[in-house]
């Protein structure tokens, strides 16, 4: 195989283990597989406690699994994800640092000149339609803005993949839907490889190639792949109205439901 060849991602036989109560070990996931090819889009969806998140983590590098390998780009993972940007569900602005100071940090980290970082941050704080604020701090902008300076944040810094952990699910359902909109305007520019956790559905549908639905912990593993052929480009709100949309989320919802009800009749017990 060669390198261009390669999944810009792979997940292989992965468990992660963590210390529980009184001793007793507890597996979040086990014998996980799954690749990311270059330029996809995959959103992971599953109940709560599924280990969404712990994927997310050990393909950024952040965690190490108990068992099994990470590749990126056809390279064994050790250490950092050099290669990929992490967003999180909660921004990670510094308040004393303007939108412009924030989105150049980590130009500036890695050794760039201020003038040159700065003017690599007001363009991208103008491709996510923030140059008007550029020198406005974190508490003077709304929620939807903190969101776009993060994007501009991450994007700068040019991963080739993007790893995000419910980065919307804060935002009133319009902001939502314009930032959702927004992530895949620039994701069509230059199409990075994507993964996306979010326990939303439609969310899932309406941005991605392919959804992957994971079982209910502990334990957990992919139980079903499912390709959205929905065409691009996409807004996410016209989408959810169509025919088609509305299939596909009858089938996904039919594997993730079973593994929702197994997730509440567990937490009852």
């Amino acid at each position: 195989m060669r390198a261009a060849e390669h999944a810009a991602l792979r997940l292989a036989r992965i468990r992660c283990t963590f210390p529980g109560r009184n001793g007793a070990a507890y597996t979040a996931v086990e014998d996980v597989s799954l690749e990311v090819r270059a330029g996809e889009f995959v959103s992971l969806v599953g109940p709560t406690g599924c280990g969404k998140s712990t994927l997310l983590n050990i393909a950024a590098g952040l965690a190490a699994p108990s068992e099994g390998e990470v590749e990126v780009f056809g390279q064994r993972l050790a250490g950092l994800n050099a290669r990929a940007g992490y967003l999180f569900q909660t921004d990670a602005l510094l308040p004393w640092r303007t939108a412009r100071e924030n989105v150049m940090l980590g130009l500036q980290m890695r050794g760039s000149a201020a003038a040159e970082a700065g003017a690599r941050a007001d363009e991208w704080l103008a491709r996510v339609g923030l140059a008007a604020h550029r020198w406005k701090y974190p508490h003077e902008l709304s929620g939807g803005m903190r969101k776009r300076v993060a994007l501009a944040q991450m994007l700068i810094l040019g991963p080739e993949i993007l790893l995000m952990d419910e980065p919307f699910s804060a935002l009133d359902v319009q902001t939502r839907s314009l930032m959702e909109n927004e992530l895949l305007a620039l994701w069509s520019q230059d199409r990075k490889s994507v993964v996306f956790v979010t326990h939303d559905l439609e969310e899932a549908i309406s941005l991605s190639d392919r959804v992957v639905v994971l079982a209910a912990g502990p334990a957990s593993r992919p139980i079903g792949e499912f390709a959205i052929d929905l065409p691009r480009p996409r807004d996410v709100s016209e989408v959810r109205l169509t025919p088609h949309f509305l299939d596909l989320h009858a089938t996904v919802w039919q594997a993730l439901k079973r593994e929702v009800l197994k997730s509440h009749a567990r937490a009852e017990a």
